[in-house]
Parts: structure tokens; sequence; C-alpha cells
């Protein structure tokens, strides 16, 4: 079962693909890292990253998206456009895919009773896309 993890960030959603078979994780080979919003945030600009982001799922086979929740306010708010990328993911129509959001806490308590098997560093991810491994790793784990 592939999951995809997602950290909102800005007008970038940052990917990172997790599979789960028989009680081992692999990472599938995926050269998208990331999908970025076009700078003027229109109608078509969110229907063309919700079609990209479709895309992506598909052709990578993923059944799930967890995404790292962001607040609505207070210190560590998320941004109004990384918002509007959340609502375009989990409106994607007709494909069956689950999306969840994951709360901070919930990450906390389950990294606590499930650490993560392999320190990120050797995964051969990019650093910035350390969230949403992480992410992804709830996402199989919290189910």
């Amino acid at each position: 079962m592939i999951i995809c993890g997602v950290e909102l960030t800005g007008s970038d959603a940052v990917v990172c693909l997790l599979n789960l078979d028989r009680g081992q994780f692999t990472l599938p080979e995926c050269k998208v890292r990331k999908l970025s919003l076009t700078k003027n945030h229109t109608r078509e600009d969110l229907k063309q990253f919700q079609a990209a982001f479709a895309e992506l799922m598909a052709k990578h086979g993923v059944s799930s998206v967890a995404i790292k929740e962001r607040m609505p306010k207070g210190k560590f708010a998320g941004g109004a456009i990384s918002f509007k990328l959340e609502a375009a993911i989990q409106l994607i129509p007709d494909t069956g895919l689950e999306v969840r959001l994951l709360p901070p806490a919930l990450i906390k308590s389950t990294l606590a009773a499930n650490p993560l098997p392999i320190p990120f560093a050797e995964t051969g991810l990019k650093v910035f896309q350390e969230t949403a491994f992480t992410a992804a790793y709830v996402g199989h784990m919290a189910k």
C-alpha cells in the first residue's frame, strides 16, 4: 500500500511516497519532490495543481494521502495559500484517494509509540522532504 506524505509550505506541496508491503517499508522511485501553485492563485491555477497532484498519485498507484495539519492561527499558523492547496487535494474528484490530516499531537504520539525504523539521513531523500516522509510514515502507522 503506497501512501503519499505531504507538507504544505507557502505555495508548495512537498511530497514523499512510502510503501508498506508485508511489514517492509520501501521508498518508491519518484522524481517529483514537490508540486507548486503558480503565482496568481486563480481558479484555473488551483485546478491545474489539483490535476497535476491527482496525476502523480495515479501514476504511482497511491491509495492514501497523509497531510501534516497546519494550525489555523497562532505562532505556527499556516498561510492562506497552503489551505487552498489542502482543499484542492481533499477535493480531488472520483479517484477513491483517501486524504487524512495528521494533527501534530497524533504525529508526536505515533512516533513515540513507533519510532522511525531508520534515521532519515539514510533514506536518500532530500532534507526538505523530512516532514513529508514523517507524515507518510505516521499515515501508515496510525491506520
